[in-house]
Order: C-alpha cells, then structure tokens, then sequence
C-alpha cells in the first residue's frame, strides 16, 4: 500500500494532534482564523483537520462535496492541501470564498469552488482526481439549507433523500483515486416518534459502491444552534416521550477498493 499522510511512523509519538481513538470529545468549535459558526449546520473544523492529517499528503486535492461556508476549504490552506468545494446555495458559495479568501496561504495551495448541484453529471465534468472525499450532507430535512428542489434538505421522503445522496456519491468517487479515503460525517433524526439512522442507512449505500469501512467515529454535539439554552425542556420532553437526546453524531471512513 503506497504512502497517505505525511506521518513519519519513526516519530509516530511525536504526533499527539491527531486523533486515534473511535470517541471524538471536542468541548468547543475551532473558530479561529476564518472559520465562523455563523452558517446553521456547518461542521466543526476540527473532523476535516483529522481527516486531511491522517489521510493525505501536502499538495494533494480534496473535494467536499457539500462545502457550506468552506469549513474544509479553510483547513485545507492551513495544511497545504488544495482542496475543491461544490456548494448549492450560490449566497453561501460567494460567502465561503470571502472567508477561505481571508485565510492565510503559506503553502501556496489552490482552493477552489463550484456553485451548482452535487447530484449533477455536468459539475464533475471536467474535474480531475482527487485523493480525499469529504461528504457532510444535509441530515435529510432538519435544517432547510434552501428553497431549491435540488436541495437534499428538500426531499420529501427519506428515500428521495437516500437517492440523491448516492448520485452525489457515485459522481464524487469516481473521482477519487482507488486506495483513498472517502469520509462521511452525518447524524440521524427522529420523525413522528421513531429515531430515523440516518447514519447506517447512507453508510450501507456508501458499501454498496465499491467501499469498505474502515472505522466509526462518534463526535459529542455540544449545545447547537437548536437546543441552545433549552437543554430543561429537552430533558423534559425526553423522559415524557421515551427518547435519548441527540448529543452525538458519526464520522465515518471508508476505503475505495
């Protein structure tokens, strides 16, 4: 197996940075530099950190294939990988640009993004390879991203929303080089009194396509956006209906084979 990080295993305990554990604890969102929690759903910056860390080389390209406000994008200068972003919501696009465009470059690495449809053939039409795919779609329809049809967020049925998440997953990794990592960071959701696994049922369909996984991480959700200063009423409402309350969600990576 050829080299994908830049870690020297003869110094290996000199990297206490990078994570190997499968529980993820981070007690808040790294928001120095450009990063910003202003975006409703925006992943911490930390989960694209690991991954890059881990899973690829300085100067290799990583795509994320639903960018938001260019989390991955921001990391990828920091650590001298180019990195590519599709992102749907073109205000969101032009908004990440402003902020990845505020990072500091000292590897002099491109960053990159393409405003349109990540479940659209004519996107990945003229991409090249890519040695790291980071998938952080929208939790089904918890958060409304946008009014587009398109949108994932969008989909009326969780079937809907498991198709097109495999369109964008098909289309992603037939640009990532065999023997690379593909990482998936998602949640699950109840509906009508059912805890919905949203998480198992995309990691089935990333498996069906031609991945194997390799680990499952759980990160601790802190207090969001949602349950911010309403944790009384969420514990009330748990042990009234029956529920757990969500403070976690799954980062998932899968070797394309």
């Amino acid at each position: 197996m050829s080299k994908i990080n830049d870690i020297d295993m003869r110094r290996w305990k000199e990297y206490n940075e990078i994570i190997t554990d499968s529980l993820w604890l981070f007690p808040s969102r790294d928001n120095s530099g450009a990063h910003t929690p202003e975006y409703h759903g925006n992943f911490i910056p930390q989960i694209p950190r690991q991954a890059m860390l881990r899973f690829t080389k300085r100067g290799e390209w990583v795509l994320d294939t639903f960018a938001g406000l260019g989390t991955t994008l921001i990391e990828a200068k920091r650590l001298g990988r180019n990195a590519m972003g599709i992102e749907l919501n073109e205000n969101v696009a032009q908004r990440a640009m402003e902020l990845v465009e505020k990072e500091d470059n000292p590897h002099n690495i491109r960053t990159e993004m393409i405003i349109g449809d990540s479940t659209d053939p004519q996107i990945y039409k003229n991409l090249g390879k890519f040695q790291l795919v980071i998938m952080h779609p929208p939790y089904w329809d918890i958060i409304k991203f946008s009014d587009k049809r398109e949108d994932l967020s969008n989909s009326n049925t969780m079937n809907e929303f498991l198709n097109k998440f495999t369109k964008t997953l098909k289309l992603a990794s037939a640009h990532l080089d065999k023997g690379r990592y593909l990482v998936l960071v998602i949640g699950d959701k109840y509906s009508k009194g059912k805890w919905i696994p949203l998480g198992f049922y995309t990691m089935e369909r990333v498996m069906k396509n031609g991945f194997s996984l390799k680990s499952i991480v759980v990160k601790n959700i802190e207090e969001n956006r949602g349950k911010r200063n309403q944790y009384s009423l969420w514990r009330y409402r748990a042990l009234k209906h029956g529920y757990y309350i969500f403070k976690h969600e799954y980062v998932m990576f899968f070797l394309k084979e």
